[in-house]
């Protein structure tokens, strides 16, 4: 699959414990599971009174069985999911210009506009890009991959290609890459290469575990240089094909989507339903 390069695993990024009791499961790890959002989203739905179980408001930390009727914003929540059950996984090709949220007091266009539809659920982007930042987004319909995906001890690691007026010297490399510090605390490269150029122009390849706001941006321009162009390229054990341009967005099948899961630490069913990829544009 050439969505995926061979990566090694985070040795932080070890499986949860279980949290099942017998048949029953926590509720805001079912509402997650189900596509309704993260568990910490979540956890603010039950709290809001926006969640159901039984026809009564739902309570933090309640523990749910098959037998028990779940409305999630008057959604029914249809539990246990089968053996055959995966959630979906899209990537898109980010443009400048585009934030990556539902709301926006200044009404710019958003990247979940475009997305295809979702039965029982919603798309959530696993980790965000800056309006100004194009490249790789990942959405899934998987509250729970989400979160495993996006929490700081699984240390995904992210790789950009980044353009700067100016150029960086050997030592100002080390720098990168050995730590600096923001004002928001210490920050460093796992790798950079540097990848030519034109005129004041220049190409690197960056790898960074972090997705503090602006961070890239903030750590060229301690060395006195302006990013003019940043593209995210890979997210983890995913890549960006060529051939998804800008604006388009690309399903990935079942067996990319289960090996995902595997990466992830998540269970992965037996069977996998047969699916063909699909490619769109915005």
């Amino acid at each position: 699959m050439p969505v995926f390069p061979s990566r090694r695993r985070s040795r932080s990024a070890e499986p949860a414990e279980p949290e099942d009791a017998g048949d029953s499961q926590k509720l805001q790890k079912v509402l997650a599971a189900a596509g309704f959002g993260s568990r910490r989203d979540m956890e603010e739905w039950i709290a809001a009174g926006r969640v159901l179980v039984n026809g009564e408001p739902a309570q933090l930390g309640q523990r749910v069985s098959a037998a028990d009727r779940i409305l999630a914003d008057r959604r029914p929540v249809h539990w246990p999911f089968g053996e055959a059950e995966l959630p979906r996984i899209i990537i898109y090709h980010k443009p400048e210009g585009e934030i990556v949220s539902r709301d926006d007091p200044k009404s710019r266009k958003s990247v979940f506009e475009g997305l295809p539809r979702v039965r029982n659920g919603k798309w959530i982007a696993i980790g965000r890009l800056d309006f100004n930042t194009e490249g790789l987004l990942v959405f899934t319909t998987s509250g729970e991959l989400a979160n495993r995906l996006m929490h700081p001890s699984f240390a995904v690691e992210r790789e950009y290609a980044v353009r700067v007026m100016g150029e960086l010297s050997r030592e100002q490399m080390d720098q990168l890459t050995s730590g600096i510090e923001l004002d928001d605390g210490p920050a460093h490269f796992e790798r950079i290469v540097e990848e030519g150029g034109d005129n004041a122009n220049r190409w690197y390849r960056i790898v960074i575990r972090e997705g503090r706001n602006r961070e890239v941006r903030r750590m060229f321009m301690t060395m006195g240089l302006m990013v003019s162009r940043l593209i995210r390229i890979r997210f983890g054990m995913i890549n960006l094909p060529a051939r998804v341009k800008r604006g388009q967005t690309l399903e990935l099948d079942p067996h990319q989507v289960a090996a995902i899961l595997k990466w992830a630490g998540l269970p992965v069913p037996e069977f996998l339903p047969q699916k063909r990829l699909q490619q769109k544009r915005h």
